[in-house]
């Protein structure tokens, strides 16, 4: 439907970027132009969402995206997730991993190794209705433009920064003419470039880069990147590039005979790029068949040889129509507000990839064969091969074989000069001459000169004008004033000032000293203000200033980001600007340059040690990246050694002088010499919620927005206070006080056997009991070098609430993420001892469980500084009024806003609905809220930390010896209690009596654009069998195999009988469905762009549900709603084929093999491994995952499929659609619940306008 408000008007060509969310929507400043070991999301092929079972109970907003074309950005450690696994997030990171039974698969999509964050006590309780954290509602932007820089990033690594290093900056040189020409001719020098880093060109221009890489084995990463994105569009052609990704992609049957061989495959669209790509195994499953000729055919068919019929453009057009509407959220809205002020004055803001609705109604084949035939072709792509591949010389010949022949048939066109390249070309694509780039590392090139000039067709020279309005000092623009985007479905304040400037690019050691000064500059600002924020009361909710490269956009943009209450908006810019002015005009401290360098330095060694555990898709995305950017490539190796290089060099006075100009569009903010910010964008609420007094219009002007800037510049300032950093938590003789005390020591695991210690040599698992009752699970391996994680999980959680506490667990243990004191250490000095030892600490409450996840490496104390961390919040937290205070207040805000979610609002309504009213499984309300006290939380959370209701798991590089030293020191050394309320106490939880009015239910609301959602939910049991009815369905009188069906089969099936026999088997089943929605309800019947099954199964909680989301159209919504439920209801009269249950298995064991290779997925395998709550999880089921999904048969599956309630009256809906109209009949019962006021989460970022969603989330 056409959109028709002024807000809509100003957005109908804007297009849905909500792609993986991985990432920010620009690079971050990288330290090194090296591969970081991240996070990634692993889209896939054939139509289902990747994953199979979420533990994220309720889908949120959208998914919290970020931009795919940088894909590296703030994820830094993956979410894991397996059968067993139970997640816990260290860093705030969105998108869940949907695997099929994972405890608690929450944040992180993609990676394993992690980049350190240090912090500590970062909470990550997710709401159980959404799993939508309030760090990502409320104290983070939900959408961050790009990832903070400092602390919260992710240190490059080890060799620390001595204090010697430090005293040289003030030492003389013996002759400074000499000491100086030698300095700048070292720094004047190039970086090394990547040693094994293969480029070539074919005779038709295509280029090609080949990088081995072992990890995953036996398997491979393609990507063809196509220069051609949005920003190529003429007036008439808006969207058009996305429609060919869609058409060319899901029309190639090439690609869809890869099908059932273990290839995922997607493909996504931006500004200036459009991107096919492929994660295949290198032989088939039952051959060593060769598959990369088969995935080169594939990406050769659908980048030039695409069939534009009828039919599939029909389909797709369908499919961008509904993801224009299903991705038009107020984040969404707010992030294009952004970008188009902030590129005002070129075609990016006016070219979102999405395109126009009314154009993209009206193309025929024709009009998109045309734009093909214009930029699809070899000399206008680059193909990107890393992963398993030992023989470069035959990959080329493939290549060549593959793509040799592609685009002779088109006319000779001479080949463009290097020198035509515009100003853009610095990251469109390489200037490379001849070959790709000249003079680097295993270049070589197919083409001779002469063979250059007879190109058939060559990438275009020259591109579509994007000229930027730079804000350097004396540039003679005139500052634009600020600009305000007021929404009714705004709740907080927020603003960004934008600075933009050309990208430096990264080729020599000065500018990697460069970036490295910065990077020191701006980690004492980040630290600097989240520490107040923790430690105080601000006006602020957050603030964030970021540098960072571009490559879809092409400058360098350093942005403020200030967000707040808006009642505090005022005083929440003056203090921000005040702190960046403090910075600016003192500089960091030679204590804050020592600390970061040195976390820098550790962490870019640890890098360096991990290069042989780098996945490819990882070090593919960081070399795409780098060549857009024109950034050296090298290698982990290299970049630590060129980092060492240059940390010698630094001195206080640059790193102080250097940073400074980046914030002096702040700092000099109105002064004739100050850079012009690019753009000062304000996003604000029409009207907000006053106590005792109701809705309220909000006002505000640009004027006002400017004075208040200028008063922040007029603040009196302070110098920095250096400060006294503990090098140690709990002294020597502390400890040996301990030891004397509480004797602590390992005794048997169980009364039955006198076993104090179990090894099993197939796992690497060791399990051992401590003296005071803590469990502990351990496992020594290579996987990351040098580093390991830790989880203690407690039993409880939100279920242990009783009616009287709703919300105190969840509320406590925010409380004491917001306090972050231990004993006598206050909160800034925690959080740099976790910087000094590169620790990461996150705490989280589920509905099961409470979860305290730390990542630390084993350099300089690492491991022991971790064991005392945890050690001195079990006996030392520090419960604060003001931490209550905040914790609580930021609840009531969450609470507030869902009215002004669409997909919020109707999960919620269902929720209640399904679960009988129980507030254990949706956000505490206000009245609880104003219920709790400090001590009723205290004592909620607390009561939950004793000895033998918690479990410690531990993994990493380290020896028997020294990981068995820190359990007996510090985990045994803490003090020993006994649970006094069964471990099983839980008030009863129940599904809503059928029928009920309750089970269909529809949310109306008022929005200026329309669009809708719904969910489909329905009971199921846990991951063990239990049913909420009291059921045990693998005990032998409750067995769900005692159906005749079973007589001739049973013994046959290796899996019958198995604890896990439902976690197995719903997970495969998951795979299924998730794969017949997507063909049936987006493919065939058009109804949706976006649909998913996915299950949340308990361990300890006696029951699991599942539920199906689908966003469509108003006019669809219904009709898909139904649609869903016929293929949920349909697997009887529309058996499981062979072919489909094989490609389920494939699916999830090709992931639990790529997984097993990152610490964190272990320690979602050793969860409740001595859990007295989950009885029937022992070591076998570990050892046994891979046979027990070979083993399963479809009848294993209806067996399962038998016991989820799919009927008419057990399965719970709920329609939310959003409009114009909407608002008429909006329903009063949320409007009613909600007396105290409405409320919203202001999204910050550019991220979501700047590129497509993948074409299909799905997996082979």
């Amino acid at each position: 439907m056409a959109l028709s408000s002024p807000i809509a008007a100003k957005l109908q060509h804007v297009c849905s970027s909500r792609f993986r969310e991985e990432c920010s929507p620009r690079t971050r400043l990288n330290l090194l132009p090296l591969p970081s070991a991240i996070s990634r999301t692993a889209t896939n092929f054939d139509g289902k969402r990747h994953p199979t079972c979420s533990t994220k109970r309720w889908p949120h907003e959208g998914r919290n995206v970020r931009s795919e074309f940088c894909k590296k950005g703030n994820r830094t450690w993956r979410e894991y997730s397996s059968i067993l696994d139970e997640q816990v997030s260290i860093e705030p990171l969105p998108k869940q991993r949907r695997c099929i039974s994972c405890f608690q698969s929450r944040h992180r999509c993609r990676t394993n190794n992690r980049k350190f964050s240090p912090r500590f006590l970062h909470d990550e309780s997710a709401l159980p209705l959404l799993k939508h954290s309030l760090d990502k509602s409320f104290v983070k932007p939900s959408h961050v433009p790009f990832a903070t820089i400092g602390p919260d990033e992710p240190h490059v690594a080890s060799t620390t920064w001595s204090d010697a290093a430090l005293e040289k900056q003030n030492q003389n040189f013996l002759d400074p003419e000499i000491e100086k020409a030698e300095l700048e001719g070292f720094l004047s020098s190039e970086l090394p470039t990547h040693p094994k880093l293969y480029r070539g060109q074919l005779k038709n221009g295509l280029r090609f880069l080949i990088l081995p890489n072992k990890v995953p084995a036996n398997r491979f990463e393609a990507h063809i990147e196509v220069h051609v994105g949005s920003i190529d569009e003429e007036d008439d052609e808006q969207g058009i590039a996305h429609m060919i990704e869609h058409v060319a992609f899901l029309g190639s049957k090439k690609r869809e005979k890869l099908l059932g061989t273990g290839a995922r495959s997607n493909a996504y669209t931006d500004f200036h790029h459009t991107v096919f790509h492929i994660h295949s195994p290198t032989t088939t499953k039952d051959s060593d068949a060769d598959l990369l000729p088969l995935v080169l055919d594939a990406l050769n068919e659908i980048a030039f040889y695409p069939k534009f019929l009828a039919s599939r453009v029909e389909k797709e057009r369908r499919a961008i129509l509904s993801e224009l509407q299903m991705m038009n959220t107020i984040e969404y809205r707010v992030d294009c507000q952004l970008l188009q002020h902030l590129h005002s004055e070129n075609k990016l803001s006016q070219r979102f990839p999405i395109g126009l609705e009314d154009q993209i109604k009206k193309w025929d084949s024709d009009k998109i064969r045309k734009f093909h035939e214009r930029w699809y072709f070899p000399a206008n792509a680059t193909l990107y091969i890393v992963g398993d591949i030992n023989d470069i010389p035959k990959t080329v010949n493939q290549i060549e074989a593959v793509f040799g022949c592609t685009g002779v048939e088109n006319e000779t066109l001479p080949a463009p000069s290097p020198s035509t390249f515009g100003v853009m070309a610095s990251f469109l694509v390489p200037k490379l001459p001849i070959g790709l780039a000249g003079g680097l590392a295993n270049e070589k090139s197919s083409l001779s000169m002469d063979q250059m000039k007879t190109i058939k067709k060559q990438r275009h020279a020259i591109r579509p004008s994007v000229k930027h309005k730079w804000s350097i000092p004396g540039s003679g623009e005139d500052a634009m004033p600020p600009q305000i985007f007021q929404h009714e479905l705004l709740q907080n304040f927020s603003i960004n000032m934008f600075c933009k400037v050309p990208v430096k690019k990264v080729r020599t050691y000065g500018d990697l000293r460069n970036v490295l000064m910065k990077r020191i500059f701006l980690s004492a600002l980040h630290f600097r203000i989240n520490t107040r924020y923790k430690s105080s009361n601000p006006p602020f909710t957050s603030v964030e200033l970021d540098h960072s490269d571009s490559g879809r956009e092409g400058c360098t943009v350093t942005t403020l980001t200030v967000t707040a209450e808006p009642r505090n908006w005022q005083s929440a810019i003056k203090v921000a600007v005040q702190e960046v002015r403090r910075l600016k005009e003192f500089g960091v401290t030679k204590g804050e340059l020592a600390r970061y360098m040195d976390a820098l330095l550790k962490d870019s060694e640890q890098l360096a040690a991990m290069i042989d555990n780098v996945p490819s898709v990882d070090n593919l995305d960081f070399i795409m990246e780098s060549e857009a950017l024109g950034h050296t490539v090298m290698d982990q190796r290299q970049g630590h050694g060129s980092l060492v290089a240059v940390a010698e060099t630094v001195t206080l006075e640059e790193v102080n002088s250097t940073g400074a100009e980046v914030l002096e569009f702040i700092s000099n903010f109105g002064k004739p010499n100050a850079p012009p910010p690019a753009a000062i964008v304000a996003c604000v609420p029409k009207k907000v919620h006053v106590d005792e007094v109701g809705e309220t219009e909000f006002r505000i002007s640009p004027c006002e927005i400017t004075a208040s800037i200028k008063a922040g510049l007029e603040e009196p300032i302070d110098a920095e206070p250096e400060l006294e950093v503990p090098k140690e938590l709990l002294s020597p003789s502390q400890l040996q006080e301990l030891r004397l005390q509480r004797r602590p020591s390992f005794i048997p695991l169980t009364q039955e056997e006198n076993i104090l210690k179990v090894h099993d040599n197939d796992t690497g698992i060791t399990q051992r009991r401590l003296s005071n009752g803590i469990p502990v699970n351990y496992k020594i391996t290579k996987n990351e070098a040098r580093g390991g994680v830790m989880r203690l999980i407690v039993g409880g959680g939100r279920a242990a609430e009783s009616s009287e506490s709703r919300g105190a667990v969840i509320v406590g243990v925010r409380t004491l993420s917001e306090g972050g004191r231990v004993g006598n250490f206050s909160r800034e000095q925690v959080e740099l001892f976790c910087v000094n030892h590169l620790i990461n600490c996150s705490l989280e409450s589920t509905e099961e469980f409470i979860c305290m996840e730390f990542r630390f490496t084993l350099r300089d104390g690492g491991m022991p500084a971790a064991f005392q961390l945890l050690h001195m919040v079990l006996e030392h937290s520090v419960w604060l009024e003001d931490a209550f205070d905040r914790a609580r207040q930021l609840y009531l805000s969450y609470y507030r806003s869902i009215p002004k979610s669409l997909e919020r609002s109707t999960a919620h309504k269902l929720m209640l609905a399904m679960l009988n009213g129980d507030e254990r499984f949706v956000e505490p309300t206000p009245h609880t809220l104003q219920n709790l006290t400090l001590q009723s939380v205290k004592d909620a959370v607390m009561n939950q930390f004793v000895g033998d209701n918690m479990e410690v798991s531990i993994v990493g590089d380290f020896t028997e010896d020294d990981i068995e030293s820190c359990i007996l020191d510090y985990l045994g050394t803490v003090r020993s209690t006994r649970s006094t309320e069964g471990r099983h106490g839980f008030n009863p939880i129940s599904f809503q009596p059928s029928p009920s009015a309750l089970q269909i239910q529809q949310v109306f609301l008022k929005d200026t654009d329309e669009r809708a959602c719904a969910y489909i939910a329905g009971p199921a049991p846990n991951r063990w069998g239990f049913t909420v009815e009291g059921q045990d369905l693998l005990g032998s009188s409750n067995s769900p195999f005692l159906d005749g069906e079973q007589s001739n089969f049973e013994e046959e099936s290796k899996l019958r009988g198995h604890p896990l026999f439902f976690g197995i088997t719903l997970g495969l089943l998951a795979e299924i469905i998730n794969s017949r929605l997507f063909t049936t309800v987006r493919d065939s019947l058009g109804l949706t762009y976006d649909v998913s099954f996915e299950l949340n199964l308990f361990d300890r909680l006696n029951l699991g549900w599942y539920v199906i989301s689908v966003t469509s159209t108003p006019g669809k919504v219904h009709k898909a709603v139904e649609a869903c439920k016929n293929v949920l209801r349909g697997l009887h009269s529309n058996k499981i084929a062979e072919r489909e249950l094989d490609r389920a298995k494939r699916t999830l064991l090709m992931r639990h093999e790529a997984e097993t290779k990152s610490n964190a997925y272990w320690l979602g395998l050793l969860a409740h491994l001595q859990s007295a709550s989950v009885p029937r999880k022992d070591i076998s089921c570990i050892k046994d995952l891979p046979l027990l999904y070979e083993a399963a048969t479809i009848e294993d599956i209806y067996c399962a499929y038998k016991h989820l309630k799919v009927d008419e009256d057990s399965l719970f809906s709920c329609i939310g659609i959003a409009g114009a109209e909407a608002g008429e009949e909006i329903s009063t019962s949320l409007e009613e619940e909600l007396d105290t006021g409405h409320g919203g989460v202001v999204a910050i970022g550019r991220g979501l306008s700047t590129m497509t969603r993948p074409t299909t989330w799905t997996s082979s």
